[in-house]
């Protein structure tokens, strides 16, 4: 079960989604590979509810039936295109790529098909893993207990997050945002079980709630470890409260100008000298002269926090952090209360997949990209590759003409828009190279070894990058992920095989569809490189200003004006939308949009009025394009931790959100004032 623990390092979340070398060039992976023949209706008019008005709102219109009719199965906390998809490419084809790898025997010693099998079969042998118990994790366990001093503590926390284990602080390489084309060390705040400090924050009766589960989830956790601490809920829980009332939120961590503080390492015992950090750093075998500090505040401020707390609290802690670290992997009765928490209470899951569903997800989760390299071998043909090219072209074309005709941009700051429109690069599908996986070792009965080993390994991989050339073939997704994202380092758009299927991409659905999907989809990564972190990079990757302040108090005022629009929307009573911290991703579904409709109409020139189909203009089925991407249902404790913890709208403010500041919605739709989903042209936010 995923935990919401992670260290947030500042450039890592700037890359931002829609929802060790080998050398072998993958330009001929996908050759042998098959186009999926089976032909998936355009749009399924049996989705559509007439009881709502289309102007009224849309999304119930066009997907009311289709909620109606797909509730969320018991063991998802929503229920949309996206996670259809994603179970269609892991519990479909992956599970037939594993299958095919199971029945063959004599696989070779670090083979990727090794690898995938064993690590799948380790999963799958239950007995083995309630007979070890707890044992994989007691050298980790009496490190925890041999800690004598806050020296020996930032020691083992240091070893520890070397296998993933998070702590109030954590370390890792990533491009430098100043100078990208190389690598640097960054620091990032974590150690948060609930993932986001409003969660220990809110006074609401349903976070209460959250708060006072966790506290009794962490000792039912300890009693099943056979951990003698009293009262370690209570204990930890006040702890990461203390920690989260100095962190920064997750809209303060959108700012990259805030959150780039170059120094060097040294200066990291002048702000928090009460921590070892050369114990610390030294023990994920780091080093480095120069770091870039996220937040100088808070380590000086957690510096006297760790001073205060006593050391049996620190010790607690820790054992907590790796117990629920490796929950997942432990005897059934710590993964069903690990799920019960953070699936049942944090997401309104009621019931876990099958063991061999999760067996092929943990697996992808561990050795993704060898699973990758096989799925894009089989599922991704090259044509595929060309058709996704054109439409970036035309999508790009598009925005550069939308520059020439703003308003609110003067003629300058429009020279350097077209300067980084024209420098943007892209990767479809998959990897143009594989890494070299062959040293994670992977034995069929030691699943959390197993896990250890994959996670040491991409330990490894990432901070040896330090002080190196930044690698622009890497990809941040694998190829069968449902998603796609912009990496304001690289400025690249980057989209895997995996979404490229209907209803994102369909061969076989009129071209009216495919623009308010797909290209709707493009037009959203292109528009993250001028959306309020984007746009303060420029055309190589850098953090620098580019703008003239005059089209940039223009812009800062638009996107004001959307923030402000964003944050009146409710999705649940007492929790609106958050603007700020989805003002990123609302940017780039308002420019996706736009842009698809004009590259739409664009193709449309000089060529006959499309006929309606299924009494459907051309105009109306493009929105009814976007709007099926984004159907589905979500439980309200998913839905309030979204609110909280997500960059992303929930999927239907994706849906009616943006239509009422697009003329061209009003238009498709037969649109008047006094409709619902109708604003007033002084009211509507048009930025790119």
């Amino acid at each position: 079960m995923k935990k919401s623990n992670a260290v947030k390092l500042p450039l890592l979340a700037a890359m931002v989604t829609f929802a060790a070398c080998n050398s072998n060039s993958s330009s001929h992976q996908a050759e042998t590979a098959q186009a999926d023949t089976t032909k998936v209706p355009a749009f399924n008019l049996a989705d559509i509810d007439t009881s709502y008005k289309s102007c009224d709102d849309f999304d119930n219109y066009v997907n009311g039936n289709w909620k109606k009719n797909n509730p969320i199965p018991s063991t998802e906390s929503r229920w949309g295109a996206f996670n259809i998809l994603d179970k269609e490419n892991k519990e479909v084809r992956l599970k037939g790529i594993i299958a095919d790898i199971t029945s063959k025997t004599d696989l070779k010693k670090g083979s990727e098909e090794q690898q995938i099998g064993d690590f799948y079969a380790s999963f799958l042998d239950t007995t083995t893993v309630e007979k070890r118990g707890i044992t994989p994790l007691q050298p980790y366990l009496d490190k925890i207990n041999g800690i004598k001093s806050l020296a020996d503590w930032a020691a083992v926390t240091g070893e520890l997050q070397k296998i993933g284990v998070s702590s109030f602080v954590g370390l890792g390489a990533d491009a430098d945002a100043k100078d990208s084309k190389m690598n640097v060390l960054y620091q990032g705040q974590g150690g948060l079980s609930l993932g986001e400090k409003s969660y220990y924050e809110r006074q609401d009766s349903a976070t209460k709630n959250v708060r006072s589960e966790f506290a009794s989830h962490v000792d039912k956790m300890f009693k099943l470890a056979g951990f003698t601490e009293a009262n370690a809920g209570k204990t930890i829980l006040d702890f990461e409260t203390k920690l989260a009332n100095i962190q920064l939120s997750n809209v303060e961590l959108r700012d990259p100008v805030k959150t780039y503080n170059r120094a060097a390492f040294a200066e990291l015992k002048t702000l928090a000298p009460e921590f070892d950090w050369d114990n610390f750093a030294g023990k994920q075998d780091i080093k480095a002269d120069t770091i870039i500090i996220q937040n100088k505040a808070y380590l000086t401020k957690a510096g006297g926090l760790l001073k205060a707390t006593p050391l049996e609290t620190l010790k607690t802690y820790s054992k907590w952090q790796l117990l629920t670290q490796f929950a997942t992997y432990l005897p059934a009765a710590f993964d069903n209360e690990n799920f019960h928490f953070f699936g049942t209470v944090m997401t309104g899951k009621k019931a876990q997949k099958t063991r061999p569903e999760r067996a092929i997800r943990i697996t992808d989760a561990k050795l993704g990209m060898p699973l990758g390299k096989l799925f894009a071998k089989k599922f991704f043909p090259e044509s595929s590759k060309q058709k996704v090219s054109e439409m970036i072209e035309n999508v790009r074309k598009v925005y550069g003409e939308r520059i020439d005709k703003l308003t609110w941009m003067g003629d300058s700051t429009k020279i350097m828009a077209h300067k980084k429109l024209a420098s943007f690069t892209y990767k479809i599908g998959y990897p143009d190279k594989w890494k070299d996986y062959s040293t994670i070792d992977i034995d069929k009965g030691k699943l959390l070894e197993n896990v250890v080993s994959a996670a040491l390994f991409e330990h490894s991989d990432n901070i040896k990058k330090i002080g190196k050339p930044v690698d622009k073939k890497e990809w941040s997704m694998t190829p069968q992920t449902v998603n796609a994202y912009y990496n304001p380092l690289n400025n690249e758009v980057v989209f895997p095989a995996g979404i490229l299927q209907p209803p994102f991409y369909n061969p076989n659905a009129d071209d009216a569809i495919n623009y308010g999907g797909i290209i709707a989809v493009i037009g959203h990564e292109f528009t993250h490189g001028f959306d309020d972190q984007g746009s303060q990079f420029d055309a190589d990757g850098n953090l620098k200003n580019w703008w003239t302040a005059a089209d940039r108090k223009n812009f800062d005022a638009l996107t004001k004006r959307y923030i402000d629009y964003f944050s009146g929307l409710e999705a649940l009573p007492g929790f609106k939308v958050n603007g700020a911290l989805t003002i990123g991703e609302n940017v780039a579904d308002l420019g996706g949009l736009t842009l698809a409709y004009h590259a739409l109409a664009k193709s449309l020139e000089g060529k006959a009025e499309p006929k309606p189909i299924d009494g459907f203009t051309w105009k109306q089925r493009f929105f009814l394009g976007w709007a099926q991407v984004w159907h589905g249902n979500i439980t309200d404790a998913a839905l309030r931790n979204q609110i909280q913890t997500d960059p992303h709208s929930p999927a239907r403010f994706r849906i009616n959100g943006p239509l009422p500041h697009l003329a061209e919605f009003q238009e498709a739709w037969g649109c008047a004032p006094g409709n619902k989903m109708v604003l007033p042209e002084a009211q509507r936010v048009v930025i790119w």
